[in-house]
């Protein structure tokens, strides 16, 4: 089973109870995102989107240029059927990581839990490409992995920890770390991931 249609099961498969990074409030990036004060017309993809319920927020909040982008069309069928008549305010994009072009350059960028699914050094280097030709100059990026603390494994695929060091460093020179925190994510089912989430900024 290759990565998509291990997603695809997952997403046709599991309700969001059934799952260990459902979040019924994503505060933490939410937090970090007021933190920025962006226009509300600023661009936002959020990467490995899925169902996730952060473009339902920022949506409430008064954000008006949102992009998710996954590579579960399922994932996404599901975030469209949630979200109704909003969904077509939104742009959908299916594509994995590693191959995907995308259509825009970005303000923010925002990834939890996707980057770390990449571990062989190749697929890294064509997300950190990708990421660096996809965010403008002065915009920012903020990515949450599982710490060094945390799993080392999640839907049965084997991930990449980070520590702040080192996923700063993966990201030089472009990017600039401003800010980083870990945090236990309490699963559905009561227990504890460590995330690492870091907010950067593009500075070439």
């Amino acid at each position: 089973m290759n990565s998509k249609q291990h997603w695809e099961n997952i997403y046709q498969t599991k309700k969001p109870e059934e799952v260990s990074w459902t979040q019924p409030v994503p505060v933490t990036s939410l937090n970090f995102i007021r933190k920025l004060n962006l226009p509300k017309a600023s661009r936002i993809i959020d990467i490995g989107g899925g169902d996730s319920k952060l473009v339902d927020h920022l949506f409430d909040e008064g954000n008006t240029d949102l992009t998710v982008l996954d590579i579960s069309e399922h994932a996404i069928e599901r975030a469209q059927a949630r979200l109704g008549p909003r969904h077509d305010k939104v742009q959908w994009i299916v594509g994995d990581l590693t191959l995907v072009k995308l259509p825009s350059v970005y303000d923010l960028w925002h990834d939890r839990a996707a980057f770390h699914f990449l571990i062989s050094p190749g697929d890294v280097e064509l997300y950190v490409s990708l990421l660096r030709n996809s965010v403008v100059l002065g915009g920012h990026a903020i990515i949450a992995t599982f710490s060094t603390a945390g799993p080392n494994k999640c839907s049965g695929l084997s991930i990449t920890q980070y520590d702040e060091h080192t996923l700063a460093t993966l990201l030089l020179p472009d990017f600039t770390l401003i800010e980083s925190l870990t945090e236990d994510h309490v699963t559905p089912f009561g227990t504890k991931q460590n995330f690492l989430f870091c907010l950067f900024r593009k500075q070439r």
